[in-house]
């Protein structure tokens, strides 16, 4: 068994391939028209169509549901936020936050009422405790992880 994507209905495909494209910079790998699937494991299905799948008619779609999110990861956040700041329609529900970890994270809305969040990686929360003077053990407290996470997180591309 293996997992192959998470599809989300949608309202309008061409507007949300754009809203995922320009803000999280998502391509397109496949476009079936009323399908379509972005890099990452994201498929996107026109509402209408979902009654031939799941035999739920258009209006049993229930959208700004708050019952997931679909999760991303940047390194520089701050950069995202920018880029996110300056863009007027993004439905916040929450500003950039620090989570008692130590991540920052965003949480928004896509066009359909999705949960977004984009959080900094944990390789990028590690740096930022290690450049702040912070230990091994010291960040593995702070975030609240064993030390040989913290470790793991510094071996896999040799240094933080």
């Amino acid at each position: 068994m293996e997992f192959i994507s998470a599809l989300i209905a949608v309202k309008d495909i061409e507007k949300s391939k754009k809203f995922y494209y320009d803000i999280l910079g998502l391509d397109v790998i496949s476009d079936f028209g009323a399908n379509v699937v972005l890099r990452g494991g994201i498929a996107l299905q026109t509402a209408d169509t979902l009654e031939i799948f799941i035999n739920k008619n258009e209006d049993e779609i229930v959208y700004e549901n708050n019952a997931c999110e679909l999760y991303f990861e940047e390194d520089d956040i701050e950069a995202f936020i920018n880029k996110l700041s300056s863009i007027e329609y993004i439905k916040y529900i929450h500003p950039l936050i620090e989570h008692s970890w130590g991540q920052r994270v965003v949480r928004f809305y896509d066009l359909d009422g999705h949960i977004i969040e984009v959080g900094e990686s944990l390789k990028v929360v590690v740096r930022r405790f290690f450049n702040s003077g912070l230990s091994v053990e010291q960040t593995a407290m702070r975030m609240d992880v064993s030390e040989e996470y913290i470790k793991q997180l510094i071996n896999e591309n040799g240094k933080i």
